[in-house]
């Protein structure tokens, strides 16, 4: 599933700001941990839980899961995760396919949709996940947890974020390479032509002008709607704008201590402070380059060593 839409009245670094967030900052759920209690197929338990991990789950109401390390359970619990089951067995002679649709939710947490495997394929099977001949078989406890796509790509919430600005090159932002006639080679696209609007004859060229309008087309893995992408990553850009405005005017940390504007690091004992001492390190001890050394004592390091022994 995709989505086209067009954005007016923004900036070039504000506009791909929303697409960064869009593709890596929107919190979805994806397999974190797989337990192997069996596996006897010809492939490796790493590679079937790394395959596990990429199945892409519904992430619908996701917001109500919390973040494990958030979380005061000690591994997992129905909080801060979905578990899911994945238990086949061939017993005939022909190969048997398991997909993600043989995963089953084991429990869940208030939204009973979070966490299920998203099948969109029209005999509802999803992913194939492995094969299996006669006697062999697959068990395995798989542990949903919430994330982004910045920790890992399998909390990636889209496939594919298409982005551009002036379509019609109105702007000279680029150079058509072409054999004999350019507008023949490079037709004008007639969807974008009639929003961006046409370059007339003749009409001069603005050598000031910037990009205004920019056309987006999401492409979904399935987690979660194209406009519920949009929408989340409106908001995620707007609390990171907010959160930096608030800490340069001046406001509460994360630990509740107003630091009054936008500074430097306030290091324990490192500053320039002391007309004599000299500038301390982090370690809390005076430097070599102090101002108060003298001749015949030297100067301390963070070890509290005289590197240099006597005087100049």
């Amino acid at each position: 599933m995709h989505a086209k839409f067009l954005v007016q009245n923004f900036n070039l670094e504000t506009a791909n700001a929303l697409r960064r967030v869009m593709l890596a900052e929107i919190p979805t759920i994806a397999i974190d941990i797989v337990e192997v209690l069996d596996n006897t197929s010809v492939l490796a338990d790493e590679f079937i839980s790394h395959r596990l991990g990429l199945i892409p789950l519904c992430a619908k109401g996701v917001e109500e899961v919390q973040y494990s390390r958030d979380c005061d359970c000690e591994g997992y619990c129905e909080l801060c995760s979905v578990v899911l089951t994945l238990n086949a067995k061939c017993t005939s002679s022909e190969i048997m396919k398991v997909y993600a649709r043989d995963l089953v939710v084991s429990t869940s947490t208030a939204n009973e949709e979070v966490g299920r495997p998203v099948i969109t394929d029209p005999e509802g099977k999803g992913s194939c996940i492995v094969k299996l001949r006669k006697g062999q078989s697959i068990h395995m406890r798989c542990i949903a947890k919430k994330g982004i796509a910045k920790e890992h790509a399998k909390w990636a919430p889209s496939a594919a974020i298409g982005f551009e600005y002036d379509p019609n090159n109105k702007l000279r932002h680029l150079d058509y390479w072409y054999e004999r006639d350019m507008k023949e080679e490079w037709p004008v696209d007639e969807e974008t032509a009639n929003i961006d609007g046409r370059e007339a004859e003749g009409e001069p060229f603005d050598y000031d002008a910037v990009p205004s309008r920019f056309f987006y087309n999401v492409e979904t893995v399935g987690g979660l709607e194209p406009d519920q992408i949009v929408h989340q990553g409106i908001k995620v850009l707007q609390r990171k704008l907010a959160e930096t405005i608030a800490a340069v005017q001046g406001g509460d940390n994360a630990d509740g201590v107003d630091f009054g504007g936008a500074q430097s690091p306030q290091m324990n004992g490192a500053g320039y402070g002391g007309q004599d001492a000299g500038f301390t390190t982090p370690y809390g001890n005076t430097s070599v380059w102090g101002a108060g050394t003298t001749n015949g004592a030297g100067g301390t390091t963070p070890y509290g060593a005289t590197p240099y022994g006597g005087g100049y």
